[in-house]
């Protein structure tokens, strides 16, 4: 029996439940992305602080993390998905870390601990874009206190997810990714602590009704 045999009233239903179906999956996805767009919103155009633009660029459309598997440094494979649940503060760059890489490491650091009691809403990660060691001080290092979570991942991965603004390298920026693992700012390179601190507190204040510490 083909579509073209069965009665019109049939086939009227069919197609019915179809886009009945459609409509409540898509029903379903906004209300799901609501909190996120109307946190945004809510920042970054209905009512910015005493009128004062982001100090980081909004990335629009976000990015959302790449369905790929970094390796840490005890060489255990992590998903990058399993990133999800926090905000994240990530750098980008090679195992031998310059003067550069130390500064924006330690700035993770400061960022996190200025945010005082909402600190334990956010997480330092390190994407190492080759297959070689960090050194053992800088190791030691991150291990210290909360330690980064410092994932290789190849570099054509990491590209394809994050990008540097025009004229400036991968390396250079500070990331921030929201706890839905969607990529939504970019700080510009060598950037200022107490504005990025700002921007930070804007967005930990807009998603307080659906973001808590701690991963689900």
């Amino acid at each position: 029996m083909t579509v073209h045999s069965l009665p019109l009233a049939v086939v009227d239903e069919r197609t019915r439940r179809t886009w009945s179906g459609r409509l409540q999956m898509a029903l379903i996805l906004l209300v799901c992305a609501a909190p996120v767009i109307a946190s945004y919103l809510a920042v970054y155009v209905v009512r910015p602080d005493v009128g004062e633009a982001a100090y980081g660029e909004l990335i629009q459309p976000s990015v959302g993390l790449p369905n790929v598997q970094g390796v840490d440094l005890q060489g255990h494979g992590v998903k990058l998905h399993s990133l999800k649940g926090q905000w994240l503060l990530v750098t980008v760059g090679p195992s031998a870390c310059d003067t550069a890489c130390e500064q924006r490491l330690f700035l993770q650091r400061q960022l996190r601990e200025m945010l005082g009691r909402e600190r334990e809403r956010v997480d330092k990660v390190w994407l190492i874009t080759d297959g070689a060691a960090p050194p053992p001080a800088l190791q030691q290092a991150l291990a210290g206190g909360v330690p980064v979570r410092a994932l290789r991942v190849p570099a054509a991965d990491v590209r394809a997810w994050l990008r540097p603004a025009p004229g400036h390298a991968l390396e250079e920026h500070l990331y921030i990714v929201d706890p839905m693992g969607e990529w939504m700012m970019r700080m510009p390179p060598a950037p200022e602590p107490a504005k990025v601190k700002r921007d930070l507190e804007r967005l930990l204040r807009a998603s307080a009704s659906w973001d808590t510490a701690g991963r689900p």
